[in-house]
């Protein structure tokens, strides 16, 4: 029977065009708007480690002060004396400090010229913690960074750049006239938000394609190639003594923990650490400490773009309006048909005929809309750049979860705005319409 009223509702949807056609219209614009606005949120505000984000913890210890800090917490970013007090204390199961390197490299064909790559510099632990996944070789270990090795991991992309994509584990590369053994080739690996360098506003940038030991980043006194946040504590000193010994903070701190218990104890860990830092004479004021995991560090950082919210909430109201205007249409199409649902009645068909014929014709137009929609919605993803920044805007893509979603919003959306339409159809009175006609 499904099929049968499929088939009256094909017929029905071909007996006035122009309604038909607006309907379908109506449905398609405002699904595609949802979709594109869906789409880039949804990529915005997904969680960028599932499997560990309940795990992985962002420590903050405040070394400005009530008068510097905003709103009471503590900077985003650590000090390299308070990066280096958590890495020597040892307190996580595994701990990683970073921070932004921006390198020369040079090609290994002597013909090219040297070109900029972004990347990192940290501990061995960061791979391990961070599940990066590796295409040859692996991350250097603890005695590399005890050595302050001059060691690297390069990505896949800066891998074929150089080697033309040939495992290139053992051979050597030069970065800012430095050469690093390279020990591992990772696979293309760039979480969205980038959540471990939420400080250098990174959460949405391309990949980075170079690691190197943050304690060989140290021993060359390079730079960072990030923030570096003096806020009204003063400026960065006197040389690089002056500056890594001064209360700037550039330094991103991680830690992994097992269990509620293990953050716990961590957290009262910082608050013994600022509390020592208090007792000094560093700190003036009472320990002021955070530990947020990934979702709650997101959360903290508005990781969410403000305008993509806006845009999903404008987006949905305008789907909200294209139903309302669906149901109108309905409600003309369905109304107009009275002396045929009196006769259907009158020779025996049910109320419940009636709905189920009526809404297999909404779905018919759902369906339609949501086809259309599909094809808007392809358009509305080439011209996201135009509302949201390109960076953002080209992590929206229309795969096939989007698909599925667009034609079961489009067809459920549709079949809901139908029943008020329906319902009024199913009151027909057989007698009146079989008097009057």
């Amino acid at each position: 029977m499904f099929v049968h009223y499929a088939q009256l509702g094909l017929l029905s949807l071909r007996r006035n065009p122009l309604l038909t056609a607006l309907m379908i219209m109506s449905i398609a614009f405002g699904v595609a708007a949802s979709m594109v606005t869906y789409a880039v949120f949804r990529a915005v505000s997904g969680d960028p480690i599932p499997q560990k984000s309940a795990h992985l913890f962002a420590p903050q210890v405040d070394n400005w002060g009530p008068q510097y800090n905003r709103k009471g917490e503590p900077a985003s970013a650590m000090t390299y004396t308070d990066a280096m007090a958590l890495m020597h204390a040892h307190k996580a199961k595994r701990q990683t400090v970073l921070f932004q390197v921006l390198m020369s490299v040079m090609p290994t064909q002597g013909s090219g010229l040297p070109f900029k790559s972004a990347g990192y510099a940290t501990y061995g632990d960061f791979f391990s913690m961070f599940d990066v996944p590796f295409q040859y070789g692996q991350g250097w270990n603890a005695q590399d960074d005890d050595n302050r090795a001059a060691v690297a991991v390069i990505s896949r992309d800066l891998n074929q750049k150089l080697f033309g994509g040939a495992n290139s584990v053992g051979r050597e590369i030069e970065l800012e006239e430095q050469t690093y053994r390279i020990v591992g080739v990772t696979e293309h690996w760039d979480p969205k938000p980038r959540f471990f360098d939420m400080f250098n506003g990174n959460a949405y940038t391309d990949a980075s394609e170079v690691y190197i030991p943050f304690t060989h980043a140290i021993d060359l006194k390079m730079d960072t190639g990030g923030n570096n946040s003096c806020s009204g504590v003063g400026n960065r000193g006197v040389g690089w003594d002056g500056w890594i010994r001064g209360e700037c903070v550039w330094i991103s701190p991680w830690v992994e923990l097992d269990s509620k218990a293990d953050a716990d104890e961590y957290l009262q860990f910082l608050h013994a650490y600022a509390q020592e830092q208090q007792r000094a004479g560093r700190f003036s004021w009472a320990p002021n400490v955070r530990l947020r995991d990934v979702n709650a560090w997101l959360e903290f950082q508005h990781a969410v773009p403000p305008e993509s919210r806006l845009s999903l909430t404008v987006a949905l109201g305008f789907f909200v309006i294209c139903l309302v205007n669906t149901i109108g249409l309905l409600l003309a199409k369905f109304m107009r048909r009275a002396p045929e649902i009196g006769i259907r009645r009158a020779l025996g068909a049910s109320r419940a005929d009636i709905y189920r014929q009526f809404l297999a014709e909404a779905g018919m137009v759902g369906l339609a809309g949501g086809v259309l929609g599909l094809f808007l919605t392809g358009l509305g993803m080439a011209g996201a750049g135009m509302v949201f920044e390109p960076q953002i805007a080209r992590l929206a893509h229309l795969d096939m979860s989007l698909v599925a979603l667009t034609l079961l919003v489009a067809i459920g959306a549709t079949v809901l705005a139908a029943f008020y339409p329906t319902w009024r159809a199913a009151q027909v009175q057989p007698a009146w319409q079989l008097k009057s006609n």
